[in-house]
């Protein structure tokens, strides 16, 4: 298996996430180089899925070339090191088999490292909306030492610009900080994010894991979701991943399940009730002993059902 090996372009250190959490460092390490073995994941990781074939081109890539942009890390002990960023370059050294990797080593918090990992996150070419969203949450709950909810709810208090208590909310120290943050990301204002990602949350749990497996993107997601009956929703979701229907021929299959649920009654239990009894009257069961006898017995068992519903 082939080791690492000095590349033949400078190294290339991303430190945009430290530079904004931190200010930029102007006596920041070089690399150098340490042995993979002594690199440990940290216990907590903010990414969850890897694609297989862009990770596959990385390690072909590596391959050629070496790592050109060194892994973040922290020190444990004098031999041992956490990842703080890095983990697709961290997975495919490994896959490589590689003898030592190039890393900047710099001393953060638990929570500074936590941060730069999200960040590191939040910069990913293939990271999909919910996943984004979800990222950008844990960042502002980190930040702002706040819950996710507490996040959300405070985002969402400015939905009603007009009122006073949201006026309030807008000049506090809270409130400048978060924007503040969202400023550094570029991405979003509070308002943009409340509008188009807070949704995404709200998705279907199986439509969120079709997204976060990077089986559909989310326009289409989206366009599944809008379905309100579960098994018409989990059935056409299931027929766009396998067939990779286009946007088109999703809102194709949802007009043709629309137009086929309004053309079938609604029967409603009160519906029921009242066709049923004018059934009954219609047919004049009295007129026959027989049939007026098995009616009366029946009956009796629908009262003595209403009168336990009663006693409850």
């Amino acid at each position: 298996m082939p080791t690492s090996k000095t590349p033949k372009q400078p190294y290339q250190i991303n430190t945009q996430g430290i530079d904004l959490l931190f200010g930029a460092d102007d006596e920041a390490p070089p690399p150098q180089s340490i042995p993979l073995k002594s690199i440990q994941l940290p216990p907590q990781q903010p990414r969850r899925y890897f694609d297989p074939q862009k990770l596959e081109s990385l390690i072909t890539s590596i391959q050629q070339q070496g790592i050109l942009q060194p892994l973040i890390v922290r020190p444990l002990d004098d031999e041992h090191y956490e990842l703080v960023a890095g983990e697709r370059r961290y997975r495919a050294a490994q896959t490589l088999a590689l003898d030592t990797v190039p890393v900047v080593i710099r001393t953060f918090s638990n929570k500074e490292a936590w941060e730069i990992a999200l960040l590191e996150n939040l910069q990913r070419e293939d990271l999909n909306p919910v996943e984004e969203t979800e990222a950008i949450l844990q960042l502002l709950a980190n930040r702002l030492q706040i819950t996710s909810d507490e996040v959300i709810a405070l985002i969402n208090l400015t939905a009603h610009p007009k009122r006073d208590s949201v006026h309030n909310v807008m000049h506090s120290e809270q409130w400048l900080q978060l924007e503040s943050i969202f400023t550094a990301l570029g991405r979003f204002t509070p308002n943009s994010f409340r509008v188009n990602r807070l949704p995404l949350l709200k998705l279907p749990d199986e439509i969120k894991e079709a997204l976060n497996q990077g089986e559909i993107d989310y326009t289409k997601a989206k366009a599944i979701a809008s379905l309100k009956d579960p098994q018409q929703r989990s059935e056409l979701l299931e027929k766009a991943v396998t067939q990779n229907l286009s946007l088109n021929q999703i809102k194709e299959e949802i007009t043709t399940l629309s137009r086929q649920a309004a053309s079938t009654p609604i029967i409603t239990p009160q519906k029921t009730l009242s066709d049923t009894y004018q059934r009954i009257k219609n047919a004049q069961l009295w007129k026959d002993p027989q049939k007026w006898k098995k009616a009366q017995t029946l009956l009796k068992k629908l009262e003595e059902l209403i009168e336990e519903n009663v006693s409850n």
